[in-house]
């Protein structure tokens, strides 16, 4: 991230990114995630997370705390306080739920001026943002990163920091089939860990177990299936649900046995 930052003058390049890094070291897969890729193991049949998204939702006691500790960074337009809905000029002076950087739950508190303010993350799911603006809270780059009509950075709330887990492979027996999955947010926007794992076994079983090409073939199935067919309602899945219309990354590294080319 810091080199991101030294070199984006001379690169002429802005922006950012997420990461999800698989590194196998003595017998070990070390997964680290900053952003909201995703990593799975499928053993025998079974889905073991390796990583876990960070979104406004998943890092709001973090985010808010910060915001907290440092009120100048919300440069006197947001609030650090969280609020079932915005605010209305009209409600001052009653009471409505909150959370603040303490709390799990909700409380009541008067409504004050400052609560007017939008809110320091805002909406929900895929669609909660911190300021309004990004909707992943870890990650690289984004060092020019401002609110829209504004000069507020946004960087001091993004941590390049990743989350790293730790798989023991000696521990475990494993056959052609257990695999190691890691994909963008693209692919997790419109298919779960269960409906991936029935990718994975569906097409590995239709190779011989020696066959390299197996695994390539999963991640390929997995983005197509993902992205649909483009139709006149635009990018569609088998059940005409929309399509991912994310950019999607698929790899499918396996753990073990005759297929293990590692």
């Amino acid at each position: 991230d810091d080199q991101i930052e030294r070199e984006r003058a001379a690169q002429r390049l802005s922006g950012g990114c997420c990461a999800l890094a698989a590194v196998y070291l003595m017998g070990k897969f070390y997964v680290a995630n900053a952003g909201d890729s995703r990593a799975i193991i499928i053993r025998n049949g079974e889905i073991i997370p390796m990583s876990r998204e960070f979104t406004p939702e998943t890092e709001r006691q973090r985010l808010q705390f910060l915001a907290f500790l440092r009120p100048e960074l919300l440069g006197k337009e947001f609030t650090h306080l969280e609020f079932p809905r915005r605010i209305q000029p009209k409600e001052l002076g009653k009471k409505m739920l909150y959370r603040d950087q303490n709390m799990n739950g909700w409380a009541y508190k008067k409504i004050e001026e400052d609560d007017l303010k939008f809110p320091l993350i805002y909406g929900e799911g895929k669609k909660a943002r911190v300021m309004a603006t990004i909707g992943v809270t870890r990650g690289l780059g984004d060092h020019d990163l401002k609110v829209f009509s504004s000069n507020i950075h946004i960087k001091p709330f993004l941590s390049c920091f990743p989350e790293v887990r730790v798989y023991d492979l000696t521990q475990y027996e494993h056959c052609p089939d257990d695999v190691l999955v890691l994909g963008t947010d693209g692919l997790w926007d419109v298919t779960n860990d269960k409906e991936v794992a029935g990718v994975v076994m569906e097409v590995l079983t239709s190779y011989e177990p020696n066959d390299p090409c197996r695994y390539t073939m999963v991640a390929q199935e997995l983005v197509v299936r993902s992205r649909g067919v483009l139709k006149e309602r635009g990018w569609r899945l088998a059940n005409d649900k929309l399509g991912s219309g994310d950019d999607i990354s698929v790899f499918v590294i396996p753990l073990g046995g005759p297929g293990n080319y590692m």
